[in-house]
């Protein structure tokens, strides 16, 4: 499976760590729809059909135990996130891509736009 990382999961963030086995595809941009926020040492990306931008982060190919970690990381099961297919530009538009969107009010947290 294919996961789409753009905060401290990346190659240099402080939660790279989880990534352990995994392997780097490249580096990626969403489709225009999201937006990042702060929410105080890790970012949030949020749905934004308004203005959205384009997303920087890497693309992985994680496996089975890896998606698992991913998952307890960002609290699916609390409703901190949820991890679904994210649209993607080009050359990972036509493969399935999933990466995890901040589910809670981003009220109160700094928009820092496109890049953590």
């Amino acid at each position: 499976m294919h996961i789409f990382v753009y905060g401290t999961l990346k190659r240099d963030g402080s939660n790279h760590g989880y990534m352990r086995g995994q392997r780097f595809v490249g580096e990626a941009l969403t489709a225009p729809h999201f937006r990042l926020y702060d929410l105080g040492g890790y970012p949030g990306m949020v749905a934004d059909a308004n203005q959205g931008l384009n997303i920087q982060g890497e693309v992985w190919e994680v496996d089975a135990e890896a998606l698992k970690r991913l998952d307890e990381l960002e609290d699916i099961e609390g409703g901190e996130y949820a991890r679904e297919v994210i649209p993607m530009l080009a050359p990972y538009d036509s493969t399935p891509v999933e990466g995890y969107r901040f589910l809670l009010p981003v009220t109160g947290y700094r928009d820092i736009g496109s890049t953590w």
